[in-house]
C-alpha cells in the first residue's frame, strides 16, 4: 500500500502551491487558527465577547466573527484585540533563510 504525505494530498485535492485554490485554502486555515487563538485567550482572561468588544471598541458581533473566522480582519484589529487582553502576539517575516527584524 502506497502512502502519501500531507503535501502530496493537498497538491492532489486542493491544488499545487501557488494556485489560487491553494492560496485560498491556506488563508482560510490561518484565519481559523487565529480565531481559535482569540477565543482561547479571551476565555483564559475570563472575558465575554461583549466585554472584549467594549475593550476593543467594537460590537460583540465583531468579536464573534473574528473567533469563528467568518470575516477577514485587519492586522490593526488583531493587534487591538490581543492588546486589550494584555496578550503579546508576534508576526514574523522570513526572506529565504533570514527573518526580517524591526
Amino acid at each position: 500500500m502506497k502512502t502519501y504525505s500531507l503535501g502530496e494530498m493537498k497538491d492532489k485535492h486542493i491544488g499545487p502551491i501557488g494556485s489560487n485554490e491553494r492560496d485560498e485554502y491556506e488563508y482560510e486555515l490561518r484565519m481559523e487558527v487565529l480565531g481559535k487563538m482569540i477565543k482561547t485567550t479571551r476565555r483564559e482572561r475570563n472575558l465575554t465577547q461583549e466585554e472584549l468588544g467594549k475593550l476593543v471598541g467594537v460590537q460583540k458581533a465583531q468579536i464573534s466573527k473574528l473567533e469563528s473566522s467568518t470575516n477577514s480582519a485587519t492586522i490593526d484589529t488583531i493587534l487591538k484585540v490581543f492588546s486589550a487582553m494584555k496578550a503579546e502576539i508576534n508576526f514574523n517575516v522570513r526572506l529565504e533563510d533570514n527573518f526580517v527584524k524591526l
